[in-house]
């Protein structure tokens, strides 16, 4: 009859044995305290949708004091940051593919001999379509600037001049959008929303994988053995390969076939890559795991690592609107790289050539994360 009634204290026990082990678990203490201000500081920081110093490269056939002018527009606005100056439309063309410029601004090379002899010169603005929030901001920022730029010339002509408005020159902005024409919100969100769910379905295959090992209290039996830790590690990985792989061909399958997503580049090349991304992520649970002494600490550092991918990657905010030192934070973020991968070769339909960095850098992830997981996991052999 005693037991079925409420005992103060067996409940102030229970809780003075959570307190004991909380006590105990140094990443259980320390988390709840150290997620928060993490947290707060990248939404804080990193959730911005206004997009300002667009990576812009120049192809400036007139290289005159207008020409400058025009540009300089441009760069006071805050919109733009020109990065380049290109010498000819390939050059600026393979900037734009590289993705190391998401606008290109064209001046012809009659640009200052048609304003002074009162016609219309026809400049062009390419546009990065990959990412719908930056080319609008782009699109309408440069039709604005060229707007306020002609209106700004032609008063100017007028009080020089003395002549009508009707024959002062102005200037016609023709824009053109790659990629993504119609700036369209699901080509960019759904192939970068494979690259995340690959991300998280890898992660949380292998960050229990050693946990499991530990709370089964098998661990020990593994340790006795002349396992190395080398053959452990990469082989508890390979059946991971197989089912995370899966997931990704699943994954690309429902971006095909169900949101029509075309695929404007190799799908072979995108299908071997992602191999390279599988084995990476499954890295990073791999790693997780060794930290992790229980299943909840585990969840806790994935949870860690994830959320910070969300926001720093690029999957959903522009890193261009980022503080420079959060957006170097997303440099050492995997996802970031594949997110270049995946959405350069089904978006733009760029080949290896323009992937290389990205593919070098998951190389140099996969390889350091794997050595760390394997020499902590040495050390507990010791």
């Amino acid at each position: 009859m005693d037991r079925k009634m409420f005992s103060l204290k067996r409940f102030l026990a229970i809780i003075k044995k959570e307190f004991i082990q909380v006590k105990r678990d140094p990443i259980s203490l320390r988390l709840p305290f150290a997620m928060p201000i993490i947290m707060m500081l990248l939404f804080g920081y990193a959730v911005n949708t206004e997009v300002d110093n667009i990576p812009t490269v120049v192809f400036d056939q007139s290289k005159s004091a207008e020409s400058r002018e025009y540009i300089d527009k441009f760069v006071a606005s805050n919109y733009f940051t020109v990065k380049y100056y290109a010498s000819s439309e390939k050059e600026m063309s393979d900037l734009i593919d590289g993705g190391k410029a998401k606008a290109g601004l064209i001046i012809p090379a009659d640009y200052a001999v048609d304003l002074k002899k009162n016609k219309t010169p026809q400049t062009q603005l390419i546009i990065d379509g990959t990412d719908p929030t930056t080319a609008r901001t782009a699109l309408n920022s440069g039709l604005l600037i060229t707007e306020v730029y002609a209106k700004t010339f032609k008063e100017k002509a007028l009080k020089k001049l003395g002549i009508s408005s009707v024959n002062v020159p102005g200037i016609s902005l023709n824009t053109k959008v790659w990629y993504n024409p119609n700036l369209e919100s699901n080509r960019f969100t759904i192939p970068g929303l494979v690259g995340l769910i690959l991300q998280n379905i890898t992660i949380m295959l292998t960050a229990f994988a050693l946990v499991r090992e530990k709370e089964r209290s098998t661990i020990e039996q593994l340790i006795v053995t002349p396992i190395r830790s080398a053959e452990l590690i990469l082989g508890k990985l390979v059946p991971y390969v197989i089912i995370g792989y899966a997931g990704f061909l699943f994954a690309l399958s429902i971006c095909l076939f169900w949101f029509r997503v075309e695929a404007a580049g190799s799908l072979s090349l995108l299908l071997l890559l992602g191999f390279l991304f599988v084995y990476c992520s499954l890295s990073i649970g791999m790693l997780i795991s060794t930290f992790a002494n229980n299943q909840m600490q585990a969840m806790m550092v994935m949870i860690l690592v994830l959320l910070p991918s969300i926001l720093l990657s690029g999957f959903i905010f522009p890193r261009e609107a980022m503080p420079a030192v959060i957006n170097w934070i997303g440099y050492a973020i995997p996802l970031t790289y594949f997110l270049d991968i995946i959405r350069g070769i089904m978006l733009k339909g760029v080949g290896i050539d323009f992937l290389w960095n990205d593919v070098i850098a998951l190389c140099i992830f996969t390889v350091v994360i794997l050595t760390i997981a394997i020499f902590r996991f040495r050390k507990s052999l010791d």
